[in-house]
């Protein structure tokens, strides 16, 4: 019988901050995808505003944590993706900042003082061009919803693989 695990993808932003709404729309394609293409059991969707207490509440319990937030990051180039991978044994901080005031790095080191990380725990930093007040995403941040949705359902994929083979060994 295959192991089942809990993994959580969690969209931290503000729809209203224009870019830092960007984890939102990446959440709302994965929603629009999932009507034609589940996904796996045990995953859960989740939006967050940054707060590291209601940020490390979203991941507990998940084997696979996958974060996706807007950054900040000198020099920009709006619409770059950063990806960043930390194991609960391994951690680094990340290079990028969150556009929040309490960032993730923040709630990654709580949670691992805390011991409450996810045993893996994959971060999608897009850097934005716009966090003024206001709806809508920029043109190059808005280009890379679709693609990061798409990175984020294929690290599902992986991780649902690296268990299934661990399993079997």
């Amino acid at each position: 019988m295959p192991t089942r695990t809990r993994i959580a993808v969690i969209g931290v932003g503000n729809e209203f901050r224009r870019d830092d709404g960007v984890a939102l729309a990446v959440l709302a394609r994965l929603r629009e995808r999932a009507a034609d293409r589940p996904l796996p059991t045990g995953t859960v969707l989740a939006t967050c505003d940054g707060d590291p207490a209601r940020l490390i509440g979203s991941w507990e319990g998940a084997d696979l944590a996958v974060v996706v937030d807007a950054a900040h990051a000198h020099p920009v180039r709006p619409g770059r993706v950063h990806r960043l991978a930390l194991d609960a044994d391994a951690l680094d901080r990340p290079r990028t900042t969150s556009s929040h005031g309490l960032g993730l790095g923040e709630a990654v080191e709580l949670a691992r003082v805390l011991g409450r990380l996810p045993r893996c725990l994959v971060v999608y930093a897009v850097e934005g061009a716009d966090s003024a007040w206001g709806t809508g995403l920029s043109p190059s941040v808005e280009a890379v919803v679709e693609p990061l949705a798409e990175s984020v359902e294929e690290e599902i994929v992986r991780h649902r693989s690296a268990v299934a083979r661990a399993g079997e060994e």
